[in-house]
C-alpha cells in the first residue's frame, strides 16, 4: 500500500479517532430500537468529512510524501445522527462523544469521564481536573455545532435528497421555530480489562449518573473488543490495496 494513500497515511491516533466516530454511527443505526426513546436514527454522512487539519495534512503530503506529524482532532461534536419526520425534516438530534481507548479499565474510564488527574497544590493529592466527557456534554449547546457541520456536508453531497432536513436545520439555527429535541450519546470503545467479566459495564447503566446535569435523554454505550488495535489496523488496510 502506498504510504500516501488516505487514510493509511494518517497517524495512529487520528485513525482511532475516526474509528470511534464511525463505530458510534454503526451502533446507533444497528441498535436504535434499544436506545432510549426508540427513535429511528440515521447517519446520512459522517462528520470526519469536515476535518480541516486532515485536509491541510493531505495537501502537504501531496508535495512532501515523507512528512509525518500529529493530526489535531476535528473541532466540534464527535458524532451527530438525526431522526426525520414524514416530511423529511429533522425532529430530533443525537450527538455526543465517541472515544477509543486501548484498554477500558476503571482508571481509564474515570479519566475519560472526569478528566486526567493533576496534583492539587493545596492537598498534594492527585485529583481529576473535572474536564472530561461529563463536562463537555453538560456544557454543550442544545443545538450541537455538529448539526451545522452536518448541514454543510449534506448541502455538498445530496442537497435535493435532504432539502427538507437542510431547511429545517436553518430554521432551528435562526430560531424561527422550536429546536429539534436532543439525545446525548456517549460511546466508549476499547479492549476490556483482564479482570472484567463478560457483559460487565464500567459505568452504572441502571441509574442516571449524578455527574450528568444537562437534563436531556442520555444514552451510554460501551463496546468491548478483543484485539481491538489489530482489528482497526486491519480495517484500514482493507480499504485500498495496490492495483
Amino acid at each position: 500500500m502506498s504510504e500516501i494513500t488516505y487514510p493509511a497515511c494518517l497517524p495512529k491516533k487520528a485513525k482511532r479517532g475516526l474509528f470511534g466516530e464511525v463505530l458510534a454511527g454503526l451502533v446507533t443505526e444497528a441498535y436504535q430500537e434499544h436506545y432510549v426513546g426508540g427513535h429511528a436514527w440515521c447517519v446520512p454522512i459522517f462528520l470526519f468529512r469536515e476535518h480541516d487539519d486532515v485536509e491541510k495534512y493531505l495537501w502537504a503530503l501531496k508535495f512532501d510524501p515523507a512528512r509525518v506529524r500529529e493530526i489535531y482532532g476535528r473541532h466540534g461534536t464527535d458524532f451527530v445522527g438525526i431522526a426525520l419526520d414524514d416530511a423529511g425534516e429533522v425532529m430530533r438530534v443525537i450527538a455526543g462523544e465517541a472515544k477509543w481507548r486501548k484498554t477500558l479499565n476503571n482508571s481509564t474510564v474515570a479519566a475519560l469521564m472526569h478528566g486526567p488527574k493533576e496534583r492539587n497544590k493545596e492537598t498534594n493529592e492527585l485529583e481529576h481536573t473535572g474536564r472530561g466527557i461529563w463536562f463537555e456534554v453538560n456544557r454543550d449547546t442544545p443545538i450541537p455545532h455538529g448539526l451545522r457541520q452536518l448541514q454543510f456536508l449534506l448541502e455538498q453531497r445530496d442537497p435535493e435528497g435532504y432539502a427538507a432536513a437542510i431547511l429545517s436545520i436553518d430554521r432551528a439555527v435562526l430560531e424561527l421555530g422550536p429546536p429539534p429535541a436532543r439525545t446525548d450519546l456517549i460511546v466508549l470503545a476499547g479492549n476490556g480489562a483482564a479482570s472484567r467479566d463478560g457483559a460487565e459495564s464500567v459505568l452504572d447503566w441502571e441509574n442516571m449518573p449524578a455527574d450528568y446535569t444537562a437534563g436531556r435523554d442520555l444514552q451510554v454505550v460501551e463496546v468491548i473488543l478483543t484485539g481491538g488495535d489489530a482489528l482497526i489496523d486491519a480495517l484500514y488496510a482493507s480499504l485500498w490495496s495496490e492495483g
